[in-house]
C-alpha cells in the first residue's frame, strides 16, 4: 500500500499524463470537462484557460474530478475558482492546444485564465498487490489491503505529511 506522500505523487504524475478533469461549481449546474494547466511552482492550484461567457467565470467554491488514463487513480478534489489573468501566468502555460481554442492569441478578448486553489483532496489509487492479482485468479477474497491505497489530505503538495 502506497503512503499519503507516494500517493500526491502519483496524483500531480497520472493529472500530467493525462490532464483532463470534470469541474463544476458548488452552487448548482454541471460539471464540464476542462484540461488543467500545471505549474510546478504552484502548490494546489490548478489553472484552466476558459472563455469569459464559460459557466465558471463567475468563480467561487467547487468541485473536480479526475480519472487517470488507466483508471488506477481516482481523485476528487475541493476548492475555489476565481478569474486570474496575470499575464505572466498566461505565457507561462501557454501551448498550441490553448492556441486553437482561443484564434486571437494570448491578447483573445474571450480568452480568460481560470484558478482552481484546491483546499482539500482525497485520492484513491488502484495499485492491487501481487497477492491481491493472484487471489482474483482464483476466486480468493479480496481485502481492503489487497486493492489499493486512499489518502484524505489538506494539500497536494507533493513535499507535505498530510
Amino acid at each position: 500500500m502506497a503512503d499519503t506522500q507516494e500517493i500526491k505523487q502519483h496524483f500531480w504524475k497520472n493529472l500530467a499524463d493525462s490532464p483532463f478533469v470534470m469541474i463544476g461549481l458548488d452552487s448548482g449546474g454541471h460539471h464540464e470537462p476542462l484540461t488543467a494547466q500545471l505549474d510546478e511552482d504552484q502548490v494546489d492550484t490548478i489553472f484552466f484557460f476558459i472563455g469569459k461567457d464559460n459557466r465558471l467565470a463567475g468563480g467561487g467554491k467547487a468541485m473536480a474530478q479526475f480519472v487517470s488514463k488507466g483508471h488506477d487513480f481516482f481523485a476528487c478534489l475541493s476548492g475555489t475558482t476565481r478569474i486570474d489573468n496575470d499575464f505572466g501566468m498566461i505565457d507561462k502555460l501557454w501551448n498550441k492546444q490553448v492556441e486553437a481554442w482561443f484564434p486571437g492569441g494570448k491578447d483573445d478578448p474571450n480568452l480568460a485564465l481560470l484558478r482552481f486553489d484546491v483546499d482539500d483532496a482525497e485520492m484513491w489509487e488502484t495499485d492491487m498487490s501481487l497477492a491481491g492479482k493472484v487471489k482474483m485468479l482464483f476466486g480468493g477474497e479480496i481485502k481492503a489491503g489487497d486493492a489499493g491505497s486512499h489518502a484524505k489530505v489538506g494539500t497536494t503538495a507533493e513535499s507535505s505529511g498530510g
